[in-house]
């Protein structure tokens, strides 16, 4: 018999050889017959996957959180299928795992386009009216290789699995975390995939399912591989479920920040600078008032600003312990110039570190906060940039401070407030994450406590509701993430705030004591905007271009009836000093102009005929379509001042 651990935290006995579904079943015949999946240790699993001593088991139904997952998966294979029985072996079937959103499958040998849709999604519809059981079997590896005989991909997969090297979690290798003489396949009706699960228990499960886009991509990621055919799709319990995904889904195709950037003039990333955006006049603007905002928030929480450039000797990240890690993934951008290593600096720490150690620092000074818009650059795979949300170089509002133990639970209290009180005024709701130490965490046991219970209590006090993520901290220190809630309910993680208990110890900072001995600091890493280019993403999306008049570009536009009354705008123009104001000068009837800055998301308008000058007052029309005449000067600049300073969400003048 083995113990396992069930999450109320009581422990199991069961045979040694038992199952995940054998475990349900000792928790009782019900949960037996419900169960799905399982997770061990946290990781979604088949419920055929073996137990060992001392486990974390969590039982998966179709009520669980989890459950989703399955069923992507699941219709993956409904998918695969489908494509076999249409294109039969031209067809070549590699990876097809869920998503956060769907599921893909990679594939090669058939060129495909969304008209194909339809006929693939005739033949899902009936593999789901089917009903097929999906069924694990368990084969030789001598039957696997044979049964891929004209496929080099699933090859590939098996002789990796069967080397050890990594598998990049893709969900469609053995269920064998180790070299086995078997391999795990799930069969339903005539098909048949190399896949270790977890799967439902039949096609007609997957309720409600769609085929979204055709995207190329390079089998492993790789661009010295092939390219391949890249289907997404997505499925959901039930068809109604799947209704209100593609409603949000084309109302975030609305809201795409790549085409409000360029209908807006904003930004844009040219192919000689893969995922590094230019900013153009308009969205500079908004990225000068971002920038201007953290400063202000910086000077609240005491950081002073600094600059560090972007070309290091790659020895700076030795001395952390980030060089390692960055170069073996390949996202650092390293060089060697006169026989001496360079690199494009990753992040902002390390050069910080060395401005804090080029003194001798006393307990009295700490904390010492340091802030800088650091540009880092970062080569992310071309597969996975997407406009500012994914970029290879981007500005961070980073901060780091240099902390005394007793400090910890303080400072973490201040940075959470600036944190709640800015992302309010952006109207996000705000999600925050606790992760906590891992297996490899690096630092006295005692400080990991003592940094945890600081950081609980923190939460406790600031925050109505946080999640806890036990064992997802860095090696270096545990972690507070934050997630915000965009305006059509999706979820973007954005800012950090987190402690490093590694750095000052690698780098050799230390302060001078109370008790005239040195001591390492703790060192806090913060960026509240995350990065500018990521939060600017984000943001454009929530607001669909409407931003806060704060923030606009353009946040008036003065509209001459005629162009007579050109001289009258200038005017206004001049009295409105201060503001970022625009004069509409091309020839067009009024109604023309007045739609133009619609769609320019210009949050007023003042319209200037021959009555408002002959009055020496205004006729305001906002965005909403909201119209008010006769009004005068002062009264409008003066309301546009307050809603500028209280960084109101909505136009208000006229509400």
């Amino acid at each position: 018999m083995i113990e396992v651990k069930l999450p109320d935290g009581s422990a199991l006995e069961v045979d040694e050889n038992a199952t995940v579904e054998d475990v349900a079943y000792e928790i009782g015949p019900g949960l037996g017959d419900d169960t799905v999946a399982g997770k061990i240790n946290g990781e979604l699993v088949a419920k055929e996957e073996q137990v060992s001593e001392g486990d974390e088991i969590e039982i998966v139904t179709d009520q669980s959180d989890d459950y989703i997952e399955v069923l992507r998966h699941s219709a993956a294979h409904v998918f695969a299928q489908a494509l076999k029985r249409i294109y039969g072996d031209q067809a070549k079937l590699t990876i097809g795992p869920w998503t956060d959103n769907g599921f893909y499958y990679d594939i090669d040998g058939v060129d495909l386009d969304q008209e194909d849709f339809e006929e693939i999604e005739e033949e899902m519809e009936k593999i789901v009216e089917e009903d097929l059981p999906i069924e694990q079997e368990m084969r030789s590896r001598e039957e696997a290789e044979d049964f891929f005989e004209d496929n080099e991909y699933k090859r590939e997969i098996l002789n990796e699995e069967a080397s050890g090297e990594d598998q990049r979690s893709s969900g469609d290798i053995s269920s064998e975390s180790e070299l086995s003489d078997e391999v795990s396949f799930y069969r339903q009706g005539e098909f048949t995939d190399l896949c270790k699960g977890p799967h439902v228990s039949s096609t007609g499960e997957v309720g409600g399912f769609k085929l979204l886009e055709i995207a190329g991509a390079y089998w492993r990621g790789d661009e010295e591989n092939e390219m391949l055919t890249r289907v997404y799709g997505t499925a959901f319990p039930s068809e109604e479920e799947l209704e209100e995904f593609i409603e949000r889904r084309e109302e975030a195709k609305k809201r795409d920040h790549r085409k409000i950037g360029k209908n807006m003039d904003l930004f844009s990333i040219p192919e000689f600078a893969p995922g590094g955006p230019h900013y153009h006049r308009q969205g500079m603007k908004i990225r000068r008032e971002l920038e201007e905002y953290i400063r202000e928030k910086n000077e609240e929480l005491g950081y002073e600003e600094v600059w560090t450039p972007e070309l290091n000797k790659a020895n700076l990240w030795k001395k952390t312990g980030h060089y390692e890690a960055f170069k073996k993934e390949g996202e650092m951008f390293a060089w060697e110039q006169n026989d001496e290593e360079y690199g494009l600096k990753p992040m902002n720490c390390a050069n910080h570190s060395h401005i804090f150690n080029t003194g001798k620092r006393s307990y009295r000074e700490l904390p010492i906060k340091l802030s800088e818009f650091g540009t880092v650059n970062r080569n992310e795979q071309s597969g996975e940039l997407s406009g500012l949300l994914r970029v290879r170089t981007l500005t961070q509002d980073d901060g780091h401070a240099y902390i005394r133990k007793d400090q910890i639970e303080e400072e973490i209290k201040k940075h959470l407030q600036i944190i709640i009180e800015m992302y309010d005024e952006f109207g996000f709701d705000t999600h925050f994450i606790l992760e906590t130490k891992p297996p490899k965490a690096q630092g006295p046991d005692e400080l990991w406590d003592e940094a945890e219970e600081s950081l609980r209590n923190a939460l406790d006090e600031k925050v109505d509701d946080y999640q806890v993520n036990e064992e997802e901290g860095a090696f270096y220190g545990p972690k507070i993430g934050v997630e915000v809630e965009d305006a059509i309910g999706r979820e973007w993680q954005l800012g950090t705030v987190q402690l490093d208990f590694v750095i000052p110890r690698n780098y050799g900072l230390k302060y001078v004591g109370k008790d005239n001995e040195e001591h390492y600091p703790v060192m806090i890493h913060r960026a509240i905007l995350g990065s500018i280019e990521r939060f600017m993403g984000v943001m454009i999306e929530h607001f669909a271009g409407d931003f806060p008049t704060w923030l606009a570009p353009e946040q008036v536009r003065i509209l001459p009836v005629t162009d007579r009354n050109q001289e009258y705008a200038e005017e206004i123009k001049e009295e409105l000093d201060g503001f970022r104001v625009e004069i509409e000068e091309r020839s067009w009837k009024v109604g023309k102009k007045i739609q133009a800055a619609h769609d320019d998301n210009v949050p007023y308008m003042l319209i200037l005929g021959d009555d408002e000058e002959e009055a020496g007052n205004l006729s305001v029309r906002d965005r909403k379509e909201r119209e008010e005449k006769e009004v005068g000067v002062e009264e409008f600049s003066e309301a546009l001042k307050e809603e500028v300073e209280e960084k109101k969400l909505e136009p208000e003048f006229l509400g």
